[in-house]
């Protein structure tokens, strides 16, 4: 009775396998099927080497042979058969589609597992029919062999449960029917036992195929997420190529209009005759200064995302560039009612660093620092740490969670506080502070206290400042240009602002300027008799011409001349060519005690000309 009820139970598993297997691939069918095809081959062609054994035992006794042995030559026929058949399955598996092979193969797999078991079944007929006398022992350990067999394939045919189960039914089938007939006297015994052995058999069989179905399944989740992240990893890689490609192509466009603010705000600053208006030009070219550096950092960005960013360690005031951060985040402190306070280091403080790095790093310190406070305020301080010299933001906001401390750093986290004070920011900031602080081999930190505020550092070795540097260029009294100039000068830029902004300023240092947009008039006004001693040349012009061009063409014209090229890209291979050519490259937005500097260079003072 309890063999009758397992039965029933293998029957409905072996039923609801069929149904749940549905969910399963193509791919994962077929991984299933080579699994029991390779198994069946090696099951075929170990059967005649199992038989030999047999077939001496039966030779030694002095019985009938001919028949099982030409079972077994069929078989060793068969199995060369079923190896061959192998070699082109597999051939066809690296070049048919998973559906096309699982449905040309299946069905082979299928009839070549019932012919394996009907082959296994009919020896025990076959010995019987030759030798119906055959000892007992011999009969029951052919028996129990087959039974063995049978366990074998249980464990590596039931990946495809149909295949296993045509070969077990057929050739434990057969045995189950010719015992009574074989064993005469003893089958009373051995059938329930049979039948019992078959039960244990297909509850294995329905465990083992349920254990190959599952792993199929977490294979094909894996793939799917491994393709899930190639193709993210891939929009993402696109994306941040389109971004860094609309940056190089828009970045000549977007520094345009700040280089002609900064130009236009030194031409008013010569200009100006009234002394209460010097602090304001002074703040206004502070601010300025800051919002260059900071529209700098944006573009450097995604040089610094892709490590292509060039490091550049050198000496760098630390109290220059605290100021610079300080000036430029003042104002939003002062409006939100936060305190905002600096301290500053020695005056000669310096540290060994990337000027561009270090500043990236401190605005993005700074402006998580006022995004996250609500009261209070923050402080920017310059402390003495030994060999090392540490850079720290404090703040009085929202703190950093113990169990957040590990992720902070992470790129595109943001803690769940965070989200609630403010939406606006990609979590990018801390990322990218850890960022520079890797490229200056250098260490970074943070303490916090969660509700209560933060601070965060970076240190950096400690330095000297070098002494050298012409400091008569600049007045003291507003850190403006002051001495005038006297010389003639082609600029060559197709902004009309630029334009106007560079004629304003250089006639105000007593320059003679001429600005053309293209070069056709830059020839034209050479050819008519203005012999320039600086040349100023954008590189890409919107004519098409490229400067470096230009600029060899005039330099063949005006051979006494001095010039350099300016642009606002960076990494084009022309303005790489030019540098490695020993061209002067000037970046915009151009600062005016950098152009001042080098017009002074190139051209006479006022009154040596």
């Amino acid at each position: 009775m309890n063999t009758v009820l397992a039965a029933g139970r293998v029957a409905a598993a072996l039923m609801f396998l069929q149904q749940d297997d549905a969910d399963i691939s193509d791919a994962g069918r077929t991984r299933l099927l080579d699994m029991t095809y390779a198994r069946l081959v090696y099951s075929i062609c170990a059967t005649p080497l199992a038989g030999v054994p047999f077939w001496l035992w039966l030779r030694h006794g002095g019985v009938g042979v001919v028949g099982f042995g030409t079972l077994v030559c069929i078989y060793a026929l068969g199995a060369i058969w079923a190896v061959r058949k192998l070699r082109r399955y597999r051939r066809d598996s690296t070049l048919l589609d998973p559906a096309v092979q699982l449905s040309r193969w299946q069905p082979v797999v299928y009839r070549t597992a019932l012919i394996h078991g009907i082959g296994l079944g009919s020896t025990l007929v076959t010995v019987h029919l030759e030798n119906p006398h055959a000892p007992f022992e011999y009969l029951l350990m052919l028996l129990v062999t087959i039974a063995g067999t049978m366990a074998a394939n249980t464990a590596h045919q039931t990946p495809m449960l149909g295949a296993f189960l045509r070969f077990f039914a057929s050739g434990w089938g057969i045995c189950c029917l010719v015992l009574p007939w074989v064993f005469a006297y003893h089958w009373p015994l051995i059938l329930p036992l049979s039948l019992m052995y078959a039960v244990a058999i297909c509850r294995h069989a329905v465990f083992a195929h349920r254990f190959f179905v599952q792993q199929v399944r977490l294979e094909d989740a894996s793939s799917q997420l491994a393709e899930q992240y190639r193709q993210a990893k891939n929009e993402a890689e696109r994306a941040l190529q389109d971004k860094s490609r609309f940056l190089s192509v828009a970045s000549h466009d977007l520094r345009q209009p700040m280089h002609a603010i900064g130009l236009l705000i030194e031409s008013i600053a010569v200009r100006n005759r009234d002394e209460g208006l010097v602090p304001a030009l002074v703040d206004l070219r502070q601010c300025t200064r800051s919002m260059n550096q900071m529209f700098n950092s944006l573009l450097d960005l995604s040089r610094i995302e892709s490590g292509s960013v060039g490091v550049c360690l050198a000496p760098v005031g630390v109290n220059g560039v605290l100021d610079e951060v300080a000036n430029l985040f003042r104002e939003e402190a002062r409006s939100r009612g936060l305190s905002w306070r600096v301290h500053r280091g020695a005056n000669d403080a310096a540290v060994m660093a990337d000027a561009m790095l270090l500043r990236q790093s401190l605005i993005n310190l700074a402006h998580n620092a006022l995004r996250y406070t609500s009261r209070g305020g923050v402080l920017l301080a310059a402390r003495p740490r030994g060999p090392e010299l540490r850079i720290e933001v404090w703040d009085t906001g929202m703190g950093v969670a113990d169990h957040e401390r590990d992720q902070i750093h992470s790129p595109f986290y943001r803690p769940a506080n965070a989200w609630r004070v403010d939406r606006v920011g990609l979590g990018l900031g801390l990322a990218v502070v850890a960022r520079c602080a890797e490229l200056m081999h250098v260490t970074h930190g943070f303490e916090s206290i969660e509700g209560r505020g933060s601070r965060f550092w970076i240190n950096l070795p400690r330095t000297h400042l070098s002494t050298g540097g012409d400091a008569q260029a600049l007045n003291p009294a507003n850190g403006l240009p002051a001495q005038r100039l006297s010389g003639r000068c082609l600029f060559i830029d197709d902004d009309p602002q630029v334009c106007a902004a560079s004629q304003t300023l250089l006639e105000a240092w007593g320059v003679e300027v001429h600005c053309v947009a293209t070069a056709t008039e830059a020839f034209a006004r050479v050819d008519g008799g203005f012999v320039p001693q600086a040349i100023l040349c954008d590189q890409r012009l919107r004519s098409g011409e490229s400067g470096l061009e230009v600029l060899r063409a005039l330099f063949d014209r005006c051979p006494n001349a001095s010039g350099a090229i300016v642009s606002g890209e960076h990494g084009v291979p022309a303005l790489l060519q030019a540098e490695e050519e020993g061209y002067i490259v000037l970046r915009k937005p151009l600062e005016g005690v950098l152009l001042h500097t080098l017009l002074r260079n190139w051209l006479a003072p006022d009154g040596k000309s």
